[in-house]
């Protein structure tokens, strides 16, 4: 059994970040290893019904290859979202996910 007693805070990285534990590497790391680029890639999304933001989301995914599929939930309170589009490589698609997520109460699934 390990011991760590004598670890302290103090023996934490300041930042309490490791390189290469950050989400967007082993994100990225797990679309080259699964996708092939360049292909069309599945996005979805679940937004409250509010066609501002639905608006949004189209705004972000601007290449005419660009796909919309919207699903109402049974109370019609939130609107499920599929964008099927067209991508180059891993970078774009943490690039899609990186501006949706400037819009307010966007889930990304």
């Amino acid at each position: 059994m390990t011991d760590y007693s004598n670890i302290s805070i103090q023996d934490w990285p300041e930042d309490n970040k490791n390189e290469n534990t950050d989400f967007y590497d082993t994100f990225r790391e797990k679309l080259n290893s699964v996708e092939k680029f360049p292909d069309l890639y599945t996005f979805k999304f679940i937004v409250k019904t509010d066609f501002d933001k639905l608006q949004l989301i189209r705004e972000v995914f601007k290449h005419t290859s660009s796909k919309f599929t919207e699903k109402d939930s049974s109370g019609e309170k939130y609107k499920s979202i599929t964008v099927v589009t067209y991508v180059n490589n891993a970078e774009e698609v943490i690039n899609y996910y990186k501006e949706v997520s400037k819009i307010d109460s966007v889930i990304m699934l």
